[in-house]
């Protein structure tokens, strides 16, 4: 690779600054390849655990192995599920177009886009300090970040103990880490708050409330159908909350000036 040089006040000189790692990242499971994607790798088994866990493919306690090992230029999570689980999935993987991407790529239908998501009824609160206090907190989590600039991060958030956080150049990816980061760490994830760096799409909505989070607090944007999802689902957002103030969409009770308790 050419190294890099900055043009900074009239001056050339030298970039002494790295850069954030990106790698194809295949998820297997029982030998069949269910996701393709780019990410920083780093954290694969949380990775791993945590897509299978927010795309609803399979629950914690189906998992008998998580493998990470290189290939080529890649790496491939190599996930071994229990016997009922795996027939699970090869029907699931045979019903679909294609291996999935980020996002909502791969789906191959409306229906599957805005699939049915469980109700949150998580009773955590939060005064608007807190979440103030949380996105103020969220930073120092974030190395990578610090480092490179190139990287979104997603953050777990309970009164009065420390801050769970994941990286990645993918925003889907850092919120799958974190949620893997909770169940390897047998966290309950409607015990805190979500913190995102990144806009709120609906399928972050979908990740949050699959995983069972009941507060969503983001520093950018939702989108309309976000919002939407959100507000079906039971979930608290708040967005571009940055600075002094959030903005707050749906389920507004969950934040108030009583201080949480758990």
């Amino acid at each position: 690779m050419t190294p890099a040089k900055a043009h900074r006040e009239g001056r050339w000189g030298p970039v002494d600054r790295p850069l954030a790692e990106e790698r194809p990242v295949a998820i297997t499971v029982n030998g069949s390849t269910v996701a393709v994607m780019m990410a920083t790798p780093a954290d694969l088994e949380d990775f791993a655990t945590g897509f299978l866990r927010t795309e609803a493919i399979a629950a914690p306690e189906e998992i008998e192995s998580i493998e990470i090992l290189p290939q080529g230029r890649g790496l491939e999570a190599r996930v071994w599920l229990a016997a009922p689980a795996a027939e699970r999935v090869a029907r699931r993987r045979r019903d679909r177009a294609g291996p999935v991407g980020c996002g909502l790529c791969g789906i191959d239908s409306l229906a599957e886009a805005l699939r049915p998501l469980p109700r949150v009824t998580g009773t955590l609160r939060m005064s608007p300090a807190q979440v103030l206090s949380a996105v103020a907190a969220l930073p120092a989590e974030q190395r990578l970040h610090d480092a490179t600039r190139a990287v979104h991060a997603a953050g777990f958030w309970r009164a009065g103990q420390a801050m769970i956080a994941r990286e990645d150049v993918g925003r889907h990816n850092a919120l799958d880490k974190l949620a893997g980061a909770l169940t390897r760490g047998g966290v309950d994830p409607a015990s805190g708050a979500l913190l995102l760096t990144s806009r709120v799409s609906v399928d972050m909505v979908q990740k949050a409330a699959t995983l069972g989070t009941s507060i969503v607090v983001a520093a950018s944007a939702p989108t309309t159908l976000a919002v939407e999802e959100a507000m079906a689902a039971g979930l608290t957002l708040v967005t571009r909350a940055r600075g002094t103030g959030f903005e707050l969409h749906t389920h507004p009770d969950r934040i108030t000036e009583v201080p949480a308790d758990v």
